[in-house]
């Protein structure tokens, strides 16, 4: 008999890909049924805000459905699925999930090991996405892409930008500080030792690459990163000891003229801090890519500066990703049904 899949995507992660990837390697083992959500024409919802669903960071679905959809199926595909404790009580048939995205965060972990039902996600779907996204942000502000555009946009021809003491520098005459090593970060310097630009990196619990150290990157403390960096792009992981870590002290650490960088996440960054050092001069302009609070209010004070370009967290929309994370989602289902231990447990 057919093992039963209920694969929940949405117009991102769509769902007729997972399908496509796990018949390639499941063949007529499996049996499944397709559900696309709404996201992101609709947003997420957040489980401090809905009753019942606590332990969740962030999910799309209404409870009720979702388990309906389910229903007695062994393995759930999903991407924003939400999975909290009460639902998994409803779902005893249920034994694996597929989560096509870094972490699970709209599944109840604690849950989820009670009742004995493995987890596993992608890890390093969208590190290419969003490393070549942040040589863009970075570039766009160091060229002067943006300022051009808008000024453009406006009926404005400035000229004036190729005066010397406002035109912009090349990444091969740069430095640029990359905190965090890990696959997005690696992939950074990557890119950047092709631009030919001075790397800097700050991780405490990694070692450089040997390809990295014969190329001239070097390891260095937060504090040194912060002196000495044109650029600083952030790519490390939210824990509590770098939640906030982008505070005052850091900023005023910075180079007037340097550039802050985030295509990672939110709360790595005090946006009142960074506000203040953006309109006080204290460094020259940043590129934000994600937010404490996402949408972003629209009398953010952040959005009214001329020294800073914001996008909707997109680094990582590519179909590349999607296609990664279908292809790592189908090769773990494979695994369970094959008796193997799974790559990627959460």
């Amino acid at each position: 008999m057919a093992r039963q899949i209920a694969i929940i995507g949405d117009h991102f992660m769509l769902p007729r890909m997972f399908d496509e990837k796990l018949r390639e390697v499941c063949g007529d083992e499996i049996a499944t049924r397709l559900r696309e959500d709404d996201w992101p024409d609709q947003p997420m919802e957040h489980g401090y805000a809905v009753a019942g669903m606590q332990g969740l960071k962030e999910y799309f679905g209404g409870a009720d459905d979702v388990v309906e959809f389910i229903s007695d199926a062994e393995i759930l595909v999903t991407h924003l699925a939400p999975m909290s404790a009460a639902m998994f009580k409803r779902l005893p048939k249920l034994k694996m999930i597929a989560v096509s995205r870094g972490g699970p965060v709209n599944i109840d972990m604690q849950a989820a090991r009670e009742r004995g039902v493995l987890v596993v996600n992608t890890p390093g779907r969208n590190s290419s996405a969003v490393a070549e996204f942040t040589l863009g942000a970075i570039l766009a502000e160091t060229r002067r892409i943006r300022v051009g555009h808008e000024a453009l946009r406006k009926g404005e021809w400035r000229g004036d930008l190729y005066r010397a003491d406002a035109t912009g520098r090349e990444l091969n005459e740069m430095t640029v500080g990359v905190v965090g090593y890990g696959k997005i970060g690696t992939k950074v310097v990557k890119l950047l030792r092709a631009f030919g630009a001075r790397v800097l990196v700050h991780d405490p619990y990694i070692q450089l690459s040997a390809d990295d150290v014969a190329a001239g990157v070097e390891l260095v403390s937060f504090e040194r990163l912060l002196g000495e960096a044109d650029v600083v792009t952030m790519h490390a992981r939210v824990t509590p000891e770098t939640t906030g870590m982008m505070n005052a002290e850091a900023f005023a650490r910075m180079k007037p003229d340097a550039l802050f960088v985030n295509t990672a996440r939110g709360p790595l960054c005090d946006y009142d801090a960074l506000y203040a050092a953006l309109s006080q001069g204290e460094i020259a302009g940043a590129m934000l890519e994600t937010f404490g609070v996402e949408p972003v209010p629209a009398d953010w004070p952040l959005l009214q500066l001329p020294n800073v370009t914001l996008t909707p967290h997109i680094a990582g929309a590519s179909v590349r990703t999607v296609t990664i994370a279908a292809e790592q989602a189908a090769e773990e289902v494979r695994r369970y049904l094959a008796g193997e231990g799974p790559l990627n447990p959460c």
